[in-house]
């Protein structure tokens, strides 16, 4: 159990089921023709956990110090599994994460698309080293990661298998990918804020940069407010323009009720957040926002295979 919380494994199975849930509640749904056959898409699916696992333990390994002041109750690298460990175990997920992306880029005859796997893990390692120290770029690292987990699948499973006859219905289906892609980059942005706030004692003990110990958390939370009122406006017009305009009426509600009225909560919530309580609770419930959101997908294509 202990190396399971190490990995971070219920984030884990959240990753590979938005990923699954892409593919077979969204392009399978839709009877699109995708590249990967579906143990090659598992092996996808597996590749994007494995380095994202691998992320969370080199995290751990450099946060000890950080941990045991913000939330020492959950500190497991260096009491419940030593640091060398960790690190055995760090290299061993990576390297796998990444050969079987090698393994799938060659696949479809795109080698060179073995670059991104490379790219990610590196980007995981400097994050967990230096990025996360630094002025809203480690928010911003950690956001494009889960952004890019959506992105990969059109990378993977609908450009390869793009040609001149199905170019404009692969094209709207990659376009989707990104409206949901940019979704979870900003939504989870304002929730590693949220975060920051939450770990405000310990990060500042640790001489990083975050912008709540750099502006203030007083400031910090106006942001935050104004990054929701702006976020949940363009949801509004979102919704209007694409599910609204074409009657998914079912689809509509979902939105409303299980994105943007939590969003709204979160908006008049952070407005009195002062404690780490407040943020934790607001952090999670970002979470929930982010989980719901990628489900729409699947609701929205159901709501359309409904109304055909």
């Amino acid at each position: 159990m202990k190396y399971l919380k190490l990995i971070r494994f219920q984030n884990l199975l959240l990753l590979a089921f938005m990923q699954l849930i892409f593919r077979y509640g969204f392009l399978k749904l839709q009877n699109i023709e995708t590249a990967l056959a579906h143990w090659q898409y598992a092996l996808l699916v597996l590749s994007t956990v494995l380095i994202a696992a691998g992320g969370y333990v080199i995290n751990d390994i450099f946060d000890q110090d950080t941990d045991e002041e913000n939330k020492p109750e959950k500190v497991i690298v260096g009491k419940s599994v030593s640091e060398t460990t960790a690190y055995y175990i760090y290299a061993g997920v990576t390297l796998v994460g990444v050969s079987i992306g090698f393994y799938l880029s060659n696949l479809i005859m795109r080698p060179g698309f073995a670059s991104i796997f490379i790219m990610i893990s590196a980007l995981l390692y400097f994050y967990a080293t230096n990025l996360k120290q630094m002025l809203l770029i480690g928010n911003l690292a950690v956001a494009f990661l889960l952004s890019f987990s959506v992105l990969i699948v059109g990378v993977f499973d609908i450009f390869p298998a793009t040609a001149d006859d199905n170019r404009r219905t692969m094209t709207l289906m990659f376009s989707i990918l990104k409206d949901y892609a940019i979704f979870a980059f900003v939504i989870n942005f304002i929730r590693e804020i949220v975060k920051d706030m939450q770990d405000i004692q310990g990060d500042t003990s640790q001489g990083m940069s975050t912008l709540p110990i750099t502006i203030g958390v007083k400031w910090t939370t106006k942001i935050v407010a104004v990054l929701l009122v702006i976020s949940t406006v363009v949801l509004l017009i979102y919704v209007n323009a694409h599910l609204m305009v074409n009657e998914l009426y079912y689809a509509t509600i979902y939105a409303l009720v299980l994105v943007v009225a939590p969003l709204l909560f979160c908006l008049v919530k952070v407005w009195n957040a002062t404690s780490k309580a407040d943020f934790s609770q607001l952090s999670k419930i970002l979470k929930w926002i982010i989980f719901f959101g990628i489900l729409s997908v699947l609701i929205v294509t159901l709501n359309i295979n409904h109304n055909a």
